[in-house]
């Protein structure tokens, strides 16, 4: 039987869980944080509502590259469970990411609140995704993180399909 190699483009399914075991993102809906309406994903670009197998070149840096790794070898039908450490995902979780702005500093009619997801533009003039974490009269503290950041992933992978 054939084996995924580097450069070979595939067919995945997946599943990751966080380390309580919930589910952030899939392929397969039956398994899927939004199989219900109250997910609390709301589709915002989690990986949920996107279902189906997931088409990938193994060493195209398509996904993590763990992920990649350990389909070299796997054959179609083979499924596998990879551990992904807080650094090598979504990176640790930096306090300094979290800073407070000037409500003047909001352009337009904009009325923050907690849990809000707003885009900022940085020093650099690149923008710069945050959600409101405390909101006062005057300022707004805000967090730059990756919602996953400081969070161990586990990928359970199943090679479909070597292409």
């Amino acid at each position: 039987m054939a084996t995924a190699k580097q450069g070979d483009k595939v067919l995945i399914n997946y599943t990751g869980k966080l380390e309580d075991g919930s589910v952030f993102d899939t392929t397969i809906q039956e398994t899927g944080c939004c199989e219900d309406d109250n997910c609390g994903c709301d589709d915002d670009g989690c990986g949920c509502g996107e279902t189906g197998p997931l088409e990938i070149t193994i060493g195209n840096e398509d996904f993590f590259p763990q992920i990649e790794e350990a389909l070299v070898g796997m054959a179609p039908g083979e499924k596998k469970t990879v551990v992904i450490p807080a650094e090598d995902a979504f990176g640790e979780y930096d306090e300094d990411e979290v800073f407070t702005i000037s409500r003047e500093q909001l352009t337009g009619e904009i009325i923050p609140e907690v849990g809000m997801e707003l885009e900022l533009t940085g020093d650099d003039d690149e923008p710069v995704e945050v959600v409101v974490v405390e909101v006062s009269e005057e300022t707004i503290t805000v967090d730059a993180n990756h919602p996953l950041a400081g969070e161990d992933i586990t990928y359970e992978i199943e090679l479909l399909e070597i292409k």
